[in-house]
């Protein structure tokens, strides 16, 4: 079951797609945390999951994500 996305994460998002802004990803694929830098592009519905997606194309399930730009979104 997902966990619902808060609206001030949301809200993050928006800004980041909005602005351009270059951000920083802590999620967790594969049993591993990563970290990736880059602008969000949009956010997508891809089969009743939502994911931002960055420019160049990777996808990045929001459900995975532990923090974005510094602020903590998930327990470790």
């Amino acid at each position: 079951m997902n966990t619902p996305i808060s609206c001030e994460f949301y809200d993050q998002l928006m800004v980041a797609i909005e602005r351009k802004i270059p951000s920083t990803i802590v999620y967790e694929e594969n049993a591993q945390k990563l970290s990736i830098k880059g602008v969000v592009q949009e956010l997508s519905m891809i089969e009743y999951e939502e994911f931002l997606i960055l420019h160049g194309g990777q996808k990045i399930n929001l459900q995975t994500i532990f923090s974005f730009n510094g602020k903590k979104h998930k327990e470790d």
